[in-house]
């Protein structure tokens, strides 16, 4: 499998009763690319994320990660420990921070990683710091979520990701819910991973974000992939004539 695509969606299809949210997907990431999907809402942005692992299980079609079929059709026993297995490799951060609100930094860091890959306290309180620091918020480590402001939650979001040594980084509209100023310090934060060639799909509203970070770009509208490529392609030299009326909308929105 070394030849294969490091992520590699083929044939997504999602529909929620009648409603077709996807519609026949098909989407390679190589390791170490920072793909952007950004398009209208009800466009299936999020269901696609999703999919990757298992949250929305597809109607029909694969997802594969590092060689691994993630939706396998197996017995609710096996598909329950195979999936539980996989979605380790894989962090997810929302548009909503998630975490427990009777938990510590600390506390909703160290969770996961003790439970799931059994490590000591002395190990997960060592990680736990490990990923504040790298994220800027080790000095906040045994304040409470209510103690915080959205985008220091939303950094301790991504810290608990990391803290599981994740092969692929999924954002889900992370910034959406933050006050304007909070955006860049959790921008600057994902920028870093970046730089450390962290493989990331990343849902998102900020075109500039988009531009500047990303090595790829989707365009997806009614349940499509209608037009992808570089960030230069896509935002600059558009093909499809949906792609240019959302950008036209969106990049006067943030002029």
């Amino acid at each position: 499998m070394s030849d294969a695509p490091f992520i590699e969606i083929r044939n997504a299809a999602k529909s929620f009763g009648a409603l077709e949210v996807l519609k026949d997907i098909n989407l390679t990431v190589e390791k170490g690319q920072i793909v952007a999907i950004i398009g209208p809402s009800g466009s299936g942005k999020s269901t696609l994320l999703r999919a990757i692992n298992e949250l929305d299980p597809l109607t029909s079609g694969e997802v594969w990660l590092d060689g691994v079929q993630i939706n396998k059709d197996l017995p609710f026993r096996q598909y329950e420990k195979h999936v539980n297995q996989v979605r380790q490799d894989i962090g997810m951060v929302f548009q909503h921070f998630n975490l427990f609100p009777h938990l510590t930094v600390r506390g909703n860091i160290t969770l996961a990683p003790k439970m799931l890959k059994g490590l000591s306290d002395k190990e997960v309180n060592e990680l736990a710091e490990e990923q504040l620091k790298r994220v800027g918020m080790l000095e906040r480590i045994d304040y409470y979520p209510s103690q915080l402001s959205g985008g220091q939650k939303q950094r301790v979001a991504i810290a608990r990701a990391l803290a599981m040594k994740p092969k692929v980084m999924l954002f889900d509209e992370a910034t959406s819910a933050l006050d304007p100023e909070l955006v860049e310090e959790v921008n600057l934060v994902m920028k870093q991973l970046a730089e450390e060639h962290m493989t990331m799909i990343i849902v998102t509203h900020e075109m500039g974000f988009a531009q500047d970070v990303c090595d790829r770009v989707l365009f997806m509208d009614q349940g499509y992939v209608v037009e992808e490529g570089s960030p230069d392609v896509v935002f600059r030299n558009p093909t499809q004539d949906r792609t240019k009326d959302f950008l036209k909308k969106h990049l006067q929105g943030q002029n």
